[in-house]
């Protein structure tokens, strides 16, 4: 448990944690808040509570615990783990978490076995450890926390978008820039609310480019991302007229190469150690399938 004196006036609860605790999210705080772990003056206030000079806040950040989800043996590769955090390289097919449809055999599922069920509490019961995601589909790295501590810091880079993350797609098409920054807010579709879409109202979503390769009818990209919105690769590339190969929500999902799901692949994590501040740099390489299918259009292109 910590203590601190309030030095100002009529600031937000949660606003005033997040900005005293810099590795703290705001989001982070508000959580604390409603679960009883900040207190002002010995009571629980709402996060709407503006705080008082000589205010006395007391916060606890709680210990992490069990989480009530079977491990599963599931084969997953491990790039990297300590005592903090895992990176793991998620392959395609694989849902982060359980949910609705898919109770079990997720990728926290197989982390529980891996990890001996020790992950960051601050998920949830169905998302432990879990500080961003990737959709069933895309493959490659995954950021995952072992305690709080780890978490808070780690969801605060990413808030604050000191995470670089760096993806490869084929796309369709041939883009007519070699590099290019797509600048489009994103929101829930109002059409279809499994999907999401451009919208003037949605949220800031920016997404860079550069052309790796070209061949006849295809882009092979990287990608990243300033931003993490739901679906974002995918639907700024269609947006743009070149949908991922593969995607089923965002294109027709026919290809010549009859693969199911996206080729999207998150390559490379560059970030801070959440507890050391060492600087950390990891890869993962393509799956077999994308590399099998970049070696047909090599081999068409060259016929």
């Amino acid at each position: 448990m910590e203590k601190i004196i309030v030095d100002t006036e009529n600031v937000r609860l949660d606003a005033y944690i997040a900005k005293k605790y810099t590795d703290l999210s705001r989001t982070m705080a508000q959580k604390l808040v409603e679960e009883g772990n900040i207190l002002v003056n010995g009571k629980s206030k709402k996060i709407s509570y503006k705080v008082q000079k000589g205010d006395e806040i007391e916060l606890t950040i709680p210990e992490a615990k069990e989480i009530g989800i079977k491990p599963e043996n599931i084969d997953v590769e491990v790039i990297y783990e300590d005592k903090d955090i895992i990176i793991v390289n998620k392959p395609k097919g694989l849902v982060v978490h359980p949910a609705n449809g898919n109770p079990d055999g997720t990728l926290v599922n197989a982390i529980m076995a891996i990890c001996k069920g020790s992950l960051s509490g601050i998920g949830g019961e169905i998302r432990p450890g879990i500080v961003h995601r990737l959709d069933k589909d895309t493959s490659g790295l995954l950021i995952i926390a072992k305690n709080d501590q780890a978490h808070i810091n780690m969801s605060k880079q990413i808030k604050d978008r000191q995470v670089k993350k760096i993806y490869i797609a084929l796309v369709k098409g041939r883009t007519k820039e070699e590099e290019a920054t797509i600048n489009m807010p994103i929101g829930r579709s109002t059409k279809d609310r499994k999907k999401m879409a451009v919208r003037k109202d949605g949220k800031e979503a920016i997404t860079h480019f550069k052309v790796l390769r070209r061949y006849n009818n295809y882009t092979l990209l990287e990608v990243k991302i300033d931003t993490g919105r739901t679906h974002q690769i995918r639907v700024h590339m269609a947006e743009i007229g070149h949908p991922v190969v593969g995607d089923m929500v965002y294109s027709n999902g026919k290809n010549e190469f009859g693969i199911q799901g996206q080729m999207l692949h998150a390559k490379s994590l560059e970030f801070r150690h959440p507890i050391t501040g060492k600087q950390m740099h990891l890869e993962a390489e393509l799956p077999d399938y994308f590399k099998e299918v970049l070696e047909k259009l090599e081999s068409i292109e060259n016929n």
